[in-house]
């Protein structure tokens, strides 16, 4: 009996996945693995009214027919392997750091044509391998202005061509270097235009990467170790990159010639609760005129409260929202219920509208990239934005008084929320532009102006 077998025996995705009580992105890996997690095995049997014998006495994972047959050829030239859980091995040139633990993820791509040190180092990416469509990685290098964060948060990256000598003026460090450094793996002369393909017909798949620096290749435990792995639904990861302890910032944006400034009269006091926050926000939040206190992602209502913000900041992030909003959503709506002004972006939308009384579910793309068209419905003008997310609002959920404000122009998703009764509002991409265009710069403006609307009312 089949993965499918099973699933129609259910009632199909959408019943399996009900009946489950996992998420349609879950019943999609199963089939595309070729395998289903012990843990829901008994959940199956008692829905379906299968037993054991059905089944031969054994899972999709000890049959013959579980695993695909593999190419144990290694190309001439080829140093490292991504190998995907459907079984599909796509040969390349590894760099950066030789791996010792084969990373697992989920990959995806991203369309942007610049700013990749920016999108590496971007906390939302905890978890999954990047494929950049664009060809050019690496060729203006890497330099210590450029970091999201203090490390690399992707668990490796794809590209098309091998990564040449950095022709920028302000490079510091060769890309295979600093990834080296950072113990980060990647893989060239891959095929990114069909891997993008595949990924845009069937999902964002799981998949191992390798550059083992003895060239040995133990392809059937890499493949096992990517259907093993039970995706990005359910999984929280802010934990994960979030803040230890709470502390001020006061750095501002880049200016030419001057670098980074300084916010040395601030207006009004924000708390920025940090999900995996991106530097360049907490720098657009202090140019608006803010002094910014940063919290840990696990913050309660009452510590946030505590350092008595004007308002309160809801930062991007990985993982699945649901997931996150176990500690999150409690946390959000004792903000609400205090009256403080809440802005939030990427997965802080996410939360919000899940604090507010709304579902999210699993996008099957995702959207990453500086060039995604976002109409805002308040003004009718379209906005080219940055973004990095896989989860988004379920509009059908939204509760009365919430309204959508923003709809993307690529599938018709929600990428805004207002809630004008509670002082709140959310969008779904990125306005601090790093990297990517600064149409939606006007949205920290905003949360100014809904500060102080707020204070003298």
């Amino acid at each position: 009996m089949t993965i499918d077998d099973i699933i129609e025996r259910l009632g199909g995705a959408d019943a399996a996945s009900t009946l489950l009580g996992v998420g349609g992105e879950a019943v999609r890996k199963w089939r595309q693995s070729r395998a289903i997690p012990a843990k829901h095995w008994p959940a199956i049997i008692a829905a379906s009214g299968l037993t054991l014998d059905d089944l031969t006495g054994r899972t999709p994972l000890q049959t013959s027919q579980a695993m695909p047959e593999l190419a144990t050829d290694i190309p001439e030239g080829a140093t490292a392997a991504l190998v995907l859980a459907d079984g599909a091995i796509l040969w390349g040139r590894g760099f950066g750091a030789h791996t010792t633990e084969a990373p697992v993820g989920e990959v995806c791509f991203n369309t942007g044509l610049t700013g990749y040190q920016e999108t590496l180092t971007d906390p939302s990416y905890a978890g999954q391998i990047i494929t950049f469509t664009f060809p050019h990685i690496g060729n203006v290098g890497t330099n210590p202005e450029d970091l999201e964060a203090t490390g690399i948060a992707a668990r490796g990256l794809v590209v098309k061509q091998d990564i040449t000598e950095p022709a920028n003026w302000r490079s510091a460090q060769h890309l295979h270097a600093w990834l080296r450094a950072q113990g980060k793996t990647g893989i060239a002369g891959v095929d990114t235009r069909a891997l993008t393909s595949r990924i845009r017909d069937g999902g964002a798949p799981t998949g191992v990467l390798c550059f083992p620096a003895d060239g040995q290749f133990d392809l059937a435990g890499l493949l096992a170790k990517a259907a093993a792995w039970p995706g990005l639904e359910g999984m929280d990861l802010a934990k994960d990159v979030t803040c230890g302890q709470s502390y001020g910032w006061d750095e501002a944006e880049w200016a030419w010639p001057t670098g980074f400034a300084r916010q040395t009269a601030p207006t009004r006091h924000v708390v920025a609760v940090d999900y995996g926050a991106k530097r360049n926000i907490l720098r657009c939040l202090a140019s608006t005129g803010f002094r910014v206190t940063v919290v840990p992602a696990t913050a309660t209502a009452a510590e946030i409260l505590s350092h008595n913000p004007d308002g309160v900041f809801l930062s991007n992030g990985p993982g699945d929202p649901a997931a996150t909003g176990v500690y999150a959503v409690p946390a959000i709506q004792g903000v609400l219920a205090a009256g403080k002004p809440i802005f939030g972006i990427c997965l802080g939308h996410q939360l919000l509208a899940l604090a507010l009384g709304a579902k999210t579910y699993k996008l099957a793309r995702g959207h990453r990239g500086a060039n995604q068209p976002v109409k805002d419905l308040t003004t009718g003008k379209v906005e080219i934005t940055s973004q990095n997310h896989g989860f988004a609002v379920d509009v059908a959920t939204l509760p009365a008084g919430v309204s959508v404000t923003h709809q993307s122009l690529f599938d018709g998703s929600n990428e805004g929320i207002a809630c004008p009764g509670q002082h709140a509002f959310s969008v779904q991409y990125h306005p601090e532009a790093s990297p990517g265009p600064s149409d939606s710069h006007y949205l920290f403006g905003r949360f100014a102006e809904l500060i102080e609307r707020s204070a003298n009312a």
